[in-house]
């Protein structure tokens, strides 16, 4: 892969995980949250506490604060928990009350919505495996940073088993397309 490509790739990724962390992490979701109750408010602080664990990935993988593997494994198994069952287990049919952000679409896909809440799950803890490789800009053959696709074409990208074997940012970057997938679908627009 040419520097020119890997950095225009840095770009997007940086670019996308800046928006999801802004989205997730925002005083916007504070002030969301006034009112909430129920399942309502726990899938609110769960996926608050996920967006403020994907900021802080973000930061590091920017190099806006250091990079550290083992706070990446901890932040990652951290988002890693808040996906999969736990995930899903937070939208019970229905489950509309104000001021909640999901939408109704999620029950009438409910198979794509858990697909994206497991691989929220593989690809957090893919990245925590992950968490000690080379990074992406330390060695030349990093060329996954650059695949196309992404989840927001459909493609389910690299097995996470394979992505535990990459660069960080690799694994960072499905998660992060993961996350804006399940937005996209699935969340009121702001």
């Amino acid at each position: 892969m040419t520097q020119r490509r890997r950095q225009a790739s840095y770009a997007v990724l940086w670019a996308g995980a800046a928006l999801l962390a802004g989205a997730l992490g925002s005083a916007g979701l504070v002030a969301a949250h006034t009112g909430a109750s129920g399942v309502v408010k726990e899938r609110m602080d769960q996926m608050k506490d996920a967006g403020d664990a994907t900021k802080a990935l973000a930061d590091m993988m920017r190099g806006k604060s250091a990079y550290d593997a083992a706070a990446v494994r901890r932040l990652a198994d951290r988002i890693a928990g808040h996906g999969g069952d736990a995930l899903t287990e937070n939208f019970p049919e229905g489950s509309l009350d104000p001021p909640t952000e999901a939408r109704p679409e999620i029950w009438e896909n409910w198979s794509r919505f858990e697909d994206l809440a497991h691989r929220m799950e593989a690809y957090a803890r893919a990245l925590a495996k992950a968490a000690d490789n080379p990074r992406a800009g330390d060695q030349a053959g990093s060329g996954m940073m650059g695949q196309g696709g992404g989840m927001m074409g459909g493609d389910a990208g690299p097995p996470p088993e394979r992505l535990a074997k990459a660069p960080p940012e690799a694994a960072f970057r499905r998660l992060t397309q993961t996350c804006s997938a399940c937005h996209k679908s699935f969340r009121v627009d702001k």
